[in-house]
């Protein structure tokens, strides 16, 4: 359909507009958002082979995949979080929205986990000589490494990957962090983890659609 020609007479084209069409957000939901990396999300990183990395720049959006062997993301003893950027095509266009802007958001998975780690914040890039032989793979070090300053740090719920199916008979790797345990550690003890983890599934499965 051509919008230009053929107008959408029910666009959705205010924040008013859009917030009438959905219900209030959960407590637990509004406060699960956090700021720094704690010991669950330091954990899920840690057995994650893959995440998508967003960044923004004059020249548009843009979402790249981003995978290696679990933990292939780096959390440093400050916080910051150091991707090595391996061999690619060389159209390096997620690295020149660094230099740009350095904006940039991270959506991490583990293979038979249903929930998902978002992490926004800021990033810069290094050539230090230390990171690159510390992330060296098979004896091939990144040209470069990203370094990412976390500013928001909060665990999505599994309904996204639960209708996908993308994990269907496959189990989640060992000390990879529930749910339960990431959202009360990140909403303060909001919730019980191991209540939260029990219910989790027959809540979900009620509210996919």
């Amino acid at each position: 359909m051509d919008t230009h020609s053929h107008p959408d007479p029910f666009a959705v084209t205010s924040l008013e507009a859009l917030s009438a069409l959905y219900g209030e957000v959960a407590e637990r939901s509004n406060k699960k958002v956090t700021t720094a990396l704690d010991d669950t999300a330091r954990r899920f990183i840690a057995g994650s082979p893959f995440c998508i990395l967003a960044t923004t720049s004059s020249r548009g959006l843009r979402a790249t995949p981003r995978g290696d062997a679990p933990g292939f993301v780096a959390t440093l003893e400050d916080g910051t979080l150091a991707l090595p950027d391996r061999r690619g095509n060389n159209r390096i266009e997620a690295l020149r929205d660094i230099v740009e802007t350095g904006g940039i958001a991270l959506l991490f998975l583990v293979p038979g986990s249903n929930e998902t780690l978002r992490i926004n914040g800021t990033a810069r890039l290094t050539t230090d000589p230390t990171l690159r032989a510390q992330l060296a793979y098979k004896g091939v070090e990144p040209a470069t490494v990203i370094l990412v300053t976390v500013a928001e740090v909060y665990m999505q719920c599994g309904r996204a990957l639960l209708r996908s199916g993308i994990w269907a008979g496959r189990e989640k790797p060992a000390g990879v962090p529930s749910a339960g345990e990431m959202i009360a550690a990140h909403t303060g003890g909001l919730v019980d983890p191991v209540e939260y983890d029990a219910e989790l599934y027959a809540r979900a499965m009620k509210s996919l659609y």
